[in-house]
């Protein structure tokens, strides 16, 4: 058994080894092994993982393609898993947030340690919060990548006011059901562009202005209803067929924001401002997303869980209509 001392001066059992969903080389199956448990730094907690999120991005980064923006070298076997939640089980000599025991939902995406497809893994705590009252460990561990991607496009690459009338495109997905939450809190009229009727009904639930299916609906007619004189701002979230006539519904001067890895990119007209930005956390955007959260209801929607050794099966399953997240449980 290793031994970590917390800030309080207490020692925390943990074991040497632990269950993981790890690939041995980029590009290779995930497999279930037993792996040793990340020992933490100096400015680290160590998470005893209840719920992990299962990313669109999670099949990019088992492939490598993000191998090349790693800080260090990747350690095999590869623990997959950008984010996640649980319960803190050590603390680094330099944290002062957490104590052991505490629920915390974290980022770990790029750690060359690995990340929550596990039942232990190591968070910067600068990447790490407590979990707000109002949610699950199961919702928190859906939360974190999806949320404050979310979060930046609104606030800061579109620079959301209250007022505006923002048209959220793939407003069902992880990213978009919680941008319909999170722009409402910030007083925004949202205009949901969903997939399927059961998206459209998720949307409206969650807040929705109006709400119109990107696969049969008449998305530009139901732009120009809501916003007559043309939308504010569009969060692209997905790419879809619909999206370039939704694009047109922009008024002059309007704003376009799409986080990295959106493929194609959206095209706009001349006048319109276009803003491509990534959804990496940082204290700042952790406690404005939290205050956020705090301020109502909030939804964490995860269509369906899977255990440690359905990992594979997640990934497969990513590909398949669904709403919100997949999360994974690896302890019971």
């Amino acid at each position: 058994m290793q031994t970590t001392e917390t800030m309080e001066g207490l020692i925390a059992t943990i074991p040497t080894t632990m269950r993981a969903a790890a690939i041995n080389r980029f590009g290779g199956e995930i497999r279930v092994q037993t792996v040793p448990v990340p020992r933490i730094e100096q400015d680290e907690i160590l998470i005893r993982v209840k719920s992990a999120g299962i990313g669109v991005w999670d099949p990019l980064e088992r492939e490598g393609k993000f191998k090349d923006m790693m800080q260090g070298e990747p350690h095999f076997p590869y623990t997959l898993g950008s984010d996640g939640a649980g319960t803190v089980a050590a603390v680094g000599g330099k944290v002062r947030r957490f104590k052991v025991g505490d629920w915390a939902y974290g980022v770990t995406f790029l750690s060359p340690k690995g990340g929550f497809y596990a039942e232990y893994t190591a968070v910067k705590s600068d990447n790490a919060s407590p979990v707000p009252q109002k949610l699950s460990l199961l919702q928190a561990g859906a939360l974190p990548v999806d949320a404050m991607t979310a979060l930046r496009g609104l606030d800061e690459a579109l620079g959301l006011k209250q007022g505006e009338s923002v048209l959220i495109y793939g407003a069902s997905g992880g990213i978009g059901h919680m941008a319909v939450q999170l722009a409402k809190r910030m007083g925004a009229r949202v205009l949901a562009v969903a997939s399927g009727e059961d998206g459209v009904s998720l949307a409206k639930r969650l807040g929705a202005d109006a709400s119109v299916d990107g696969k049969t609906g008449d998305v530009a007619a139901a732009a120009r209803s809501f916003a007559p004189d043309g939308i504010d701002a569009v969060l692209v979230t997905t790419h879809g067929k619909t999206l370039d006539e939704t694009l047109a519904a922009l008024r002059n001067g309007g704003r376009i924001a799409y986080p990295q890895g959106v493929q194609p990119e959206p095209k706009a007209r001349t006048g319109i401002r276009v803003k491509q930005y990534d959804g990496m956390p940082d204290p700042v955007v952790i406690e404005k997303l939290n205050n956020l959260i705090d301020v109502g209801p909030f939804e964490v929607h995860v269509e369906k869980t899977f255990v440690l050794d359905q990992a594979a099966e997640a990934h497969g399953a990513l590909g398949q209509h669904h709403l919100g997240k997949f999360a994974l449980t690896p302890t019971a």
